[in-house]
């Protein structure tokens, strides 16, 4: 579906896309997140025809983008803004995009009707966009967005600013689209919603690709198939300690009374762990497999460190 080879973007002295290859297939709902400067909008703008490269490839369903009206035709964007029409009813709102794509009027109605059904809107038709809330207009630039059944929709920060009830419609809606087979690109910061929501990912930091593919398999590469959560009421800098001086340990994240650990041990060699700490004089009050997040995943591969001197970026 889309294919990034060896992209780069230059701002400058500043790299802000760095020789980035990425594939995603199609009927995926793919993450992509990044501190902010890492260059997940400026690649999103590349994508989307907005910006040039300063080198490499990007094709969408074998069509490269130097064939850009073709290429619009493939892409639906919803950016980080509106990018609503105020004096315009919610109907010929949809009506003026329709006919951006040479759509007929028969056409633009019927699949307007269905899309304004498919985000909630339809009673909505009659209503200026300017009566709308932040969370229903962000629907209606998804309908938009899909007025001309693009292969590939790409959302740039969808749930910024929305309220809580917003969001969880904006992530039904998503999932909706997900489940009827259209492949999603969403660039988003609350990785709670994405870890929900997408089956692939892709992080970014200071312009490279850390890491991508399915979440399972990327957390696997990352932290290994096994996490453990040793909680500890006292003794933690003895407890840490012993962990790292064993073989096939990984210390990820020490807090004031919970240790987590990465390992490729034997329940055997788990049981003699916590019998090593507690003879230590560590008092150990549990452990429990550990289930791996998207946080703690964004936060080892990127170091949790953000570029806020190119956050527009």
């Amino acid at each position: 579906m889309l294919r990034i080879e060896h992209l780069y973007k230059r701002y400058g002295n500043f790299m802000a896309v760095d020789d980035l290859t990425l594939h995603i297939p199609a009927g995926d709902l793919f993450g992509f997140v990044g501190p902010n400067g890492a260059g997940k909008t400026t690649t999103i703008r590349m994508v989307c025809g907005l910006m040039p490269q300063n080198a490499g490839t990007i094709t969408i369903n074998g069509v490269d983008l130097s064939n850009w009206k073709e290429i619009k035709r493939q892409i639906g964007y919803v950016p980080d803004f509106f990018g609503v029409y105020d004096n315009l009813k919610v109907k010929e709102y949809m009506d003026f995009y329709g006919s951006m794509y040479s759509m007929n009027s028969r056409d633009i109605e019927r699949i307007a009707d269905d899309l304004l059904a498919l985000v909630n809107l339809s009673d909505k038709k009659e209503v200026y966009v300017d009566t709308l809330s932040r969370g229903m207009k962000q629907r209606l630039c998804v309908a938009r967005a899909l007025i001309h059944n693009p292969a590939l929709l790409i959302l740039d920060e969808p749930s910024s600013g929305l309220d809580p009830r917003a969001r969880v419609e904006m992530k039904e809606l998503l999932l909706n689209l997900k489940s009827m087979g259209k492949t999603i690109v969403i660039s988003s910061h609350i990785l709670s919603e994405l870890s929900e929501m997408c089956n692939s990912i892709g992080i970014m930091n200071h312009g490279k690709l850390v890491a991508a593919g399915r979440i399972e398999d990327v957390m696997e590469q990352v932290f290994g198939s096994n996490r453990l959560v040793v909680s500890i009421e006292d003794g933690m800098e003895t407890a840490v300690r012993i962990a790292k001086e064993q073989a096939g340990i990984h210390v990820e994240s020490v807090g004031e009374q919970e240790l987590r650990l990465s390992h490729d041990m034997t329940k055997q060699q788990i049981a003699k762990l916590i019998g090593t700490m507690i003879a230590s004089d560590v008092l150990v009050t549990g452990f429990s497999k550990q289930e791996g997040s998207l946080e703690t995943l964004f936060m080892q591969v990127t170091g949790g460190g953000e570029d806020d001197a190119q956050s527009n970026r």
